[in-house]
This record gives structure tokens, sequence and C-alpha cells, in this order.
């Protein structure tokens, strides 16, 4: 935690909440699993045209696999690279699978009147930079762990990664890069405690450190 103080370029992702920032092609953007048990719903949008943007749907038919590893690109809904995965030091889980949180999500857990949610937490970012998505796409969920098991059914668990740990991405197009540190605090994906809890982010040129 101290060298994360010590940080001038990290950026706040905060518990329950989403942030937004624009990205130029060939800077590294880093995820910071501050205190380690954090998922964190990742957007990308083409900064030319929000109706490009990274789709895990295409991504997945690209890598063949459902978790992104380290030297794989992330593609958008016109099939061309925005994202690629450089670095990664939270254990490698990440899904591709689960759609971003929303109120109808928590009523279906059984949550009564409004609960914070990654489809309100994209809007709002979205908006504190002048964008509306035409779409809430499905997120690349980072260190979200929803195992497949062999009878093919899925769970929530919680995430593998430990705090501090890291991804970077570099962008491959000027983009629009969108977070929200998730709010779910119904089942584990946040840990065993489902709190909910900050997250950062880093935007670099050149290298990631």
């Amino acid at each position: 935690m101290n060298a994360l103080k010590e940080d001038k370029g990290l950026r706040l992702i905060p518990a329950r909440r989403g942030v937004a920032a624009r990205v130029g092609k060939g800077q590294i953007v880093t995820v910071i699993n501050t205190h380690g048990s954090q998922v964190v719903d990742t957007w990308a949008f083409n900064a030319d045209d929000i109706a490009e943007f990274m789709s895990m749907e295409h991504t997945r038919g690209a890598m063949l696999r459902l978790n992104p590893q380290v030297g794989d690109s992330l593609r958008s809904n016109r099939r061309r690279p925005v994202l690629t995965l450089i670095e990664d030091t939270s254990g490698g889980v990440h899904d591709t699978l689960i759609a971003a949180c929303d109120q109808y999500r928590y009523e279906q857990l059984g949550h009564t009147g409004h609960h914070d949610n990654c489809t309100d937490n994209l809007a709002a970012a979205l908006a504190e930079l002048g964008l509306t998505a035409t779409e809430t796409p499905s997120p690349l969920n980072l260190f979200m762990n929803i195992p497949v098991h062999g009878d093919q059914a899925i769970s929530f668990d919680a995430p593998v990664s430990t705090p501090g740990s890291h991804v970077s991405l570099r962008a491959e197009i000027d983009l629009v890069i969108a977070f929200s540190a998730c709010p779910q605090d119904l089942v584990p994906v946040n840990g065993a405690a489902c709190v909910p809890t900050d997250a950062h982010f880093r935007i670099d040129d050149g290298r990631p450190s």
C-alpha cells in the first residue's frame, strides 16, 4: 500500500463506482487490484466512434479460449484488436462470460430497491466525458473467477488475485476506457466477505513498470 500511495500517476476506481478515461494508441493501462479481491468490469470504446467497442463474443472467437492470457488481443465488435494483455501478476483468472450487473440482476438475487450496479456505473462514467454508449457491452471482468466445471456448470467464486496484483493492457487504437469496481455484495465474486473495495489504474507511455 505504501508503494501505491507514492505513485502519483495512480487514479482511483472507487468501491461501487465507475470511472472512464481517454487512452492514446500505444499507451499502457495498468489495473491494480489494490486490496486483492475486487472485480473490475472493464470496457473499451473507439475514441473516434463509440459504436465500436471491445466485444467479449468477438474476442473469444479470435483467441479460442475463455480466459485471456498474456499476448492475447481483445477484439472489437468490428473484429480488430483494441487492447492487448501484456502483463498479468494476478494469477491469470478473469472472466469473459458474465454480463455487467444491473438492477434486474439484484432483483433476481432478492434485493429490494435500488442497488449500485456496473451498468449504471458505465453510463455515469461515460457521461463525465460527455459520452453515451449505444449499448452496454459485455465487459472484460478483470480478476473475476467464474470456473467452468466438468459438467459444464459455472459458479461465482472468490478471486485468486492478491493485494497489489495487476494487469497491464496496451491500447492498439485511441480509446475511451471505462472501469467499474463491481458493487456485487450478494455473491462472493468480490471475496468471501462480499465487500466491494477500491481499485486503482494508471496510464503510461511505453513499457509497464
